[in-house]
């Protein structure tokens, strides 16, 4: 080649590698929204970052908002990891309203690059932080069928968490439940129907990122179906690619094309997606960057479920966790065991050439777009004194009132006891399946007392003994009716979300003897496959005062009853049963 061709293919060559560049941004400009001068800052601050600032910006741990001293070892080591190891961003675990806007700015202020704040606000803001709204979880809104509430959800979610300094929520859950018996999905999912869930969660992501936060769909490809817990182990989905797609990938197909901002992973092993034996899904490249990004189109942040959890850490080693997962297509780790540790690690593998550094690169961009994006480089802090106007406000706590009396679905009611006559002899059991929670039924013991001041209560947890249990037997045989509220956390680790055998058992006798039973359950709908021969069944789908009390209202007529199952209850009743039952009397 002369030195005259040679040159002039040098300059075509510049100018093809120029214009696709071009094109790329003005690609990722559309897609996101974001101005020419913010993307000037992504470049800008990219390019003034040293390799560890790179890294560090991927990685992610917690913190509370609880009040801490500053010479506390908890305030040092945050201060260590985001001042030394430029940590891109902190996950909200729990506080006060005050406390938690004061240390987000505080730890704003200590860092270079802004912080993007993250919190699991899967029932609103008040899932974390105290006064701010707290709704009921998605299982309540499939209930109640209703777009226009999911909107209000994510609306108000992002209202009071960006007063917060919160930027992100690990929310909506996605995962269509459709195994009874999963120990961690179950009621923060919609439902069993990939329709139905998808239409809440649209509804959800839109009130959501149009008010200024990014919602996160998890857990990536689908946690619904499993009657194990991946804090625990690695659980495994067996379903098929045909069944996958038209179950577990159809809401996160839907929420893609909806224009959500983050996907989370699941440390689930998937064999029809994934053939290496037990590799989550969090550490695979071929369901992270072949199916997620490729096939499916998805273009946002892929943040990892918390990489301290067992179905992680029970396999791989933190490092090795890390640096398979961002080799695999994963913008941000959250939550790893030892962050330093981690960081330095992944800085080596760049050096020896195991990580790519365009890698790192890749996911840093798309990290600073989103703060950019949320419009972070140009103000990062919250002003404290705006909190008393915006959480907690009257207007949001009546629509959250309004999930939860919406949701209250009437699964069964033989001989019509519902509405409760205030003639009735009745006793109220509260069966809490957590040890330590004993008087877990006090305010729906309370509010009854209220209507019936003859009310018998008898209560039991998990560690209540034979002889209390006899005793409340003994007492419930004398009654009209047995009011049996049922109580079982869904909380990581526990293994299931299922009743005590000895709470069956005492319902089972009491029936058994003749006498009517009505059981209220503040948790999965599924329970009453445990005594499908009882009288009525009302399920409310989580433990909050405001169910508690709405629960009492709706045993007495005092407001009107129209919720459907989201889910069947396996050879009851099918999905979409929800008996009416109007309102009869005024609320006391």
């Amino acid at each position: 080649m002369s030195p005259y061709n040679w040159k002039k293919y040098l300059i075509h060559t510049i100018l093809v590698v120029f214009m696709a560049g071009c094109t790329a941004g003005i690609k990722v400009e559309k897609e996101i929204g974001l101005k020419t001068a913010e993307r000037r800052w992504v470049e800008k601050t990219i390019r003034s970052m040293s390799l560890e600032e790179k890294i560090g910006q991927l990685v992610v741990t917690r913190y509370s908002g609880d009040f801490r001293n500053f010479d506390s070892e908890y305030i040092k080591n945050l201060q260590k990891l985001i001042r030394d190891y430029h940590l891109g961003g902190l996950i909200l675990f729990g506080g006060e309203a005050l406390e938690t806007a004061y240390f987000t700015n505080y730890f704003q202020k200590l860092a270079r690059v802004p912080l993007l704040i993250a919190s699991d606000l899967e029932r609103g803001a008040g899932n974390q932080v105290t006064g701010a709204t707290l709704f009921p979880p998605l299982m309540a809104l499939g209930a109640a069928d209703s777009e226009e509430l999911a909107f209000e959800m994510g609306r108000i979610t992002a209202i009071e968490g960006r007063a917060l300094g919160i930027h992100m929520t690990y929310a909506p859950v996605v995962d269509v439940n459709i195994n009874p018996d999963n120990p961690i999905i179950n009621t923060r999912s919609v439902g069993e129907d990939p329709e139905l869930v998808s239409r809440i969660t649209r509804a959800f992501i839109k009130g959501c990122q149009t008010n200024g936060m990014i919602a996160t769909a998890k857990h990536f490809p689908g946690h619904g179906d499993t009657d194990q817990d991946s804090h625990s182990l690695l659980p495994t989905i067996k379903a098929d690619q045909e069944r996958l797609w038209k179950v577990e990938l159809y809401p996160f197909q839907a929420a893609i094309d909806s224009g959500v901002q983050a996907i989370m992973t699941a440390h689930l092993y998937v064999p029809a997606l994934e053939p290496e034996p037990g590799l989550p899904a969090t550490l695979s490249p071929r369901i992270l960057t072949e199916l997620l990004r490729n096939k499916m189109g998805f273009r946002g942040l892929i943040v990892t479920d918390a990489l301290e959890m067992r179905g992680i850490t029970g396999y791989f080693g933190e490092e090795e966790a890390a640096l398979r997962a961002l080799k695999a297509g994963a913008d941000l780790l959250l939550l790893p065991p030892d962050p330093v540790k981690v960081i330095e690690y992944l800085k080596q593998a760049v050096k020896k050439g195991e990580l790519p550094l365009s890698r790192v690169e890749e996911s840093l961009r798309r990290v600073l777009l989103a703060k950019a994006r949320l419009g972070l480089h140009k103000n990062r802090y919250v002003g404290l004194e705006r909190l008393p106007l915006i959480l907690g406000k009257s207007e949001f706590r009546e629509i959250a009132r309004r999930a939860f009396a919406s949701a209250i679905t009437l699964v069964k009611n033989e001989n019509n006891l519902l509405p409760v006559s205030s003639e009735k002899r009745v006793v109220v059991l509260s069966l809490s399946s957590d040890p330590g929670d004993y008087y877990a039924g006090q305010r729906l013991a309370g509010e009854l007392a209220k209507r019936l001041p003859g009310l018998r209560t008898f209560y039991a947890d998990g560690d209540t003994g034979k002889e209390k249990l006899e005793e409340a037997l003994a007492e419930a045989l004398k009654a009209d009716l047995v009011v049996a509220a049922l109580f079982s956390s869904l909380r990581a680790g526990k293994g299931s979300v299922d009743l005590e055998p000895g709470h069956i058992e005492l319902i089972r006798q009491i029936k058994a003897a003749g006498v009517p039973v009505v059981a209220l359950s503040f948790s999965s709908p599924y329970f009453l496959r445990h005594f499908p021969e009882i009288d009525g069944y009302l399920c409310l789908y989580r433990n909050t005062p405001e169910t508690q009390e709405l629960a009492a209202q709706a045993l007495y007529g005092e407001i009107r009853i129209s919720g459907k199952l989201p889910v069947s209850l396996p050879g009851l009743y099918p999905r979409g049963h929800g008996l009416i039952l109007e309102k009869t009397k005024e609320v006391k």
